[in-house]
């Protein structure tokens, strides 16, 4: 019997209608009984200056810190905005990332979706949260590579993936992630 593991989504995109929400939810229907995924919210965090830090820490940046503490792996959904990642994001990591040696990312398994209208679906946020990953000591799931383009057609009125292929590659995807947790913890 598989153990259960409990799984962060961190979605870069805050449009509400956003095609990485859609992803990551359609990443957690197909994903295996043994993942239990929790929506990690990013939009309200403040963003990181250690002046801040060394004063009064914000609300949402403990809630962030004690939410990411708690879970065992993290799947990191996003756009990509000037070939790179939003600033939400990176805000985000920032803000787990620290106090300095207190970083609640370290050896937590991640892996990495990037989701773009483009047709190289996001390969420039994807390698560069990978190398902030690497930095943050995140084991992160090298294969398959997921760089989903086309994202304004993926997904018919009700959210569903409409094509069996990208359904089929979402569904490789989240099985090597829960492949991968199971190795790497």
């Amino acid at each position: 019997m598989p153990k259960n593991y409990k799984i962060a989504i961190i979605v870069g995109s805050l449009r509400k209608d956003s095609v990485n929400r859609k992803s990551a939810e359609a990443l957690v229907r197909l994903a295996p009984s043994n993942l239990d995924f929790d929506f990690i919210e990013i939009g309200d965090l403040p963003f990181f200056d250690e002046d801040v830090e060394d004063s009064r820490t914000p609300a949402p940046w403990t809630r962030l810190r004690e939410e990411i503490s708690g879970v065992d792996a993290v799947l990191f959904v996003t756009p990509e905005y000037n070939r790179s990642v939003p600033g939400v994001l990176k805000n985000a990591i920032d803000v787990g990332s620290r106090p300095s040696g207190k970083s609640v990312w370290a050896k937590k398994p991640a892996a990495v979706v990037s989701v773009s209208p483009s047709g190289v679906g996001g390969f420039g946020a994807n390698h560069h949260l990978r190398q902030s990953l690497v930095f943050l000591d995140m084991p992160v799931l090298q294969q398959p590579e997921a760089y989903i383009g086309g994202a304004y057609d993926l997904f018919d009125d009700q959210g569903e993936l409409k094509s069996d292929d990208t359904r089929d590659f979402f569904k490789t995807i989240i099985e090597a992630f829960s492949n991968w947790i199971e190795r790497t913890i």
